[in-house]
């Protein structure tokens, strides 16, 4: 069976093809798009096919730090990018996610969540958060593991031009109101609690220490992880459950936004003082994304390739973001 060709050697190529490029080594491919950075991300961007109702007027304007701007003029959006395969893929028969938590594994057991479902649960609770008085800018934080619905409200949050930032519900109180108090959330998504090691681990005390600590949450949302109640209605604090706002069946409408516009914060350990805030915009992530994922790690779409990634990891660490 002949070896399938390596997504960079496509990109390798397309340059040749559409650009009048040739590299003969991954070296003199690596040594090029460092050297001239326009036409390489140029490259990126018209190679995977992004789109924005408006034109960039250059891919990178005023090229010194701080003040350089990328792609002034146009406008993306994570979410919006994310399902440009939904359909092919859903033809094809491959769904958005695979998932199984250990209970799961244990009983032999795998989740799927088609493109079709995940795009629905995405827009039902973007309505949800449009509801709550989400706007761009707007934080939206969460205290949840690794699972669909962190990725859903993610998207959900994304796809209105909200700022989303994330916990593990392992971490402790000080940990997560040290990261959260420095970017005033208008919206906090928890969970009850989480299973590790066969034990499920009660962290409604947590949420209870987390609510108190952070007066700028008008919206309190709660995933049953565990099955367990708990009120997070407050005097100035409306409490729903996460369960209900991703039933709806609206429209998915995602907000074109600018190149820069910020997609998320993400935090250093915190080692020295308290954890530094770093925003990442839309642009970059999706552009980043897209080099790594296809490039890097040979990823290509699903309707095309058939290729599933599998990533384990905590929401309290960066890679949870890949």
């Amino acid at each position: 069976m002949p070896q399938a060709e390596a997504h960079i050697d496509r990109y390798r190529r397309w340059l040749r093809d559409t650009r009048g490029l040739a590299f003969d080594s991954y070296d003199a491919l690596w040594r090029w798009s460092v050297a001239d950075l326009s036409a390489f991300w140029a490259s990126i961007w018209d190679y995977f096919g992004l789109q924005s109702p408006t034109p960039y007027s250059a891919v990178l304007e005023q090229p010194t730090m701080p003040g350089a701007r990328w792609f002034p003029g146009a406008q993306v959006n994570y979410a919006q990018h994310l399902f440009t395969h939904a359909e092919a893929s859903h033809a094809a028969g491959h769904p958005a996610i695979v998932f199984a938590d250990e209970a799961m594994l244990a009983r032999g057991e795998l989740r799927e969540i088609s493109w079709p479902e995940l795009r629905r649960q995405v827009a039902s609770c973007a309505a949800a958060l449009r509801c709550m008085g989400v706007q761009r800018g707007d934080r939206v934080c969460a205290v949840l593991p690794n699972v669909p619905q962190t990725i859903v409200v993610f998207l959900a949050t994304a796809s209105l031009g909200g700022i989303w930032s994330v916990c593990s519900p392992d971490m402790g109180p000080v940990a997560v109101l040290d990261r959260f108090r420095q970017i005033e959330p208008k919206v906090l998504v928890v969970c009850d609690g989480y299973r590790y090691g066969g034990q499920a681990h009660d962290r409604r005390e947590l949420l209870r220490e987390v609510l108190d600590g952070l007066p700028t949450v008008r919206h309190a949302v709660l995933w049953r992880n565990l099955g367990l109640a708990e009120d997070l209605a407050g005097p100035q604090r409306e409490a729903h459950d996460l369960a209900a706002l991703l039933a709806q069946d609206p429209p998915f409408e995602p907000e074109w936004l600018s190149f820069d516009h910020p997609l998320w914060v993400v935090y250093s350990s915190g080692i020295i003082g308290l954890p530094k805030p770093i925003v990442h915009g839309h642009g970059g992530v999706v552009l980043e994304a897209l080099k790594m994922g296809a490039l890097h790690n040979n990823v290509g779409p699903s309707a095309v390739d058939g290729d599933r990634f599998h990533w384990y990891s905590s929401t309290g660490w960066i890679m949870w973001n890949s």
